[in-house]
């Protein structure tokens, strides 16, 4: 596997990292205040089966479209797991990583406040742990989760192989049809946030911070353990990586 690389500070002011973090901080506050707005819509349908199928919908449509949007800009990554798991992967420094997942929490921040003036202070949906769930149990779910995102990922973007396989934009395509699955099978335990920029904003901006580290630690273990099973398992001498857009 590629060596971790930590970058420098002169990088900040490169030309390509700039666009980068601009980047992801407008796709976040794009992709947050859109899936925030459409969980807010969905929770006011009775059917709460018909809700959760309405969110999940929205959001594997907008990571599809805002990652196939973003690709050639900084990625797309719309999630501090997925920027960790490419630093993992060699394909950014840590340096521009951080930059990346600070642009992403305030691009989440921004996206969250914003709606909170925009509905008159109703408080924005956090994700919380089902009943019966506890915060082990959520943290490994989260996990689990946020592995199953990187890993397709690493094999349909990451991976020359599988992006030269597929027809263009089919990896953001199946990372959004995968968001989309995983929000359906973890609403009845963690509500699957699989990104931690996700669920800070929504926490930020309604002041419940209840089991938040959950969503911190499932996805930031999970993500990077995907990279690092897909290339000891499926990448012969530790394989290649397609390079993401940077200068």
């Amino acid at each position: 596997m590629t060596k971790l690389e930590l970058g420098h500070r002169g990088e900040a002011w490169e030309p390509g990292c700039l666009r980068g973090v601009i980047g992801e901080l407008v796709f976040t506050f794009l992709f947050v205040f859109i899936g925030v707005a459409s969980v807010m819509t969905a929770g006011k349908a009775t059917d709460s089966s018909s809700a959760l199928t309405a969110a999940a919908m929205a959001q594997a449509l907008v990571v599809s479209v805002l990652a196939t949007s973003g690709f050639h800009i900084s990625g797309a990554h719309l999630n501090p797991a997925v920027t960790l798991a490419v630093a993992v992967a060699g394909q950014i420094t840590l340096f521009r990583a951080a930059l990346y997942a600070l642009a992403q929490l305030l691009g989440s921040s921004l996206a969250c406040l914003l709606l909170r003036c925009l509905t008159g202070g109703a408080a924005t949906p956090v994700h919380a742990l089902a009943a019966g769930v506890g915060p082990v149990q959520g943290a490994v779910a989260e996990a689990v989760f946020t592995f199953a995102l990187l890993l397709v990922i690493r094999a349909t973007i990451l991976d020359p192989r599988g992006a030269a396989a597929a027809p263009p934009g089919c990896g953001p395509l199946l990372t959004g049809l995968l968001v989309g699955a995983n929000t359906v099978a973890g609403g009845a335990l963690t509500g699957a946030s699989m990104n931690p920029a996700r669920s800070f904003g929504p926490a930020l901006a309604s002041g419940v911070w209840a089991h938040h580290w959950v969503y911190w630690v499932g996805p930031l273990v999970g993500g990077p353990l995907a990279v690092v099973v897909y290339d000891l398992l499926f990448v012969e001498g530790g394989g290649t990586h397609q390079p993401l857009p940077q200068e």
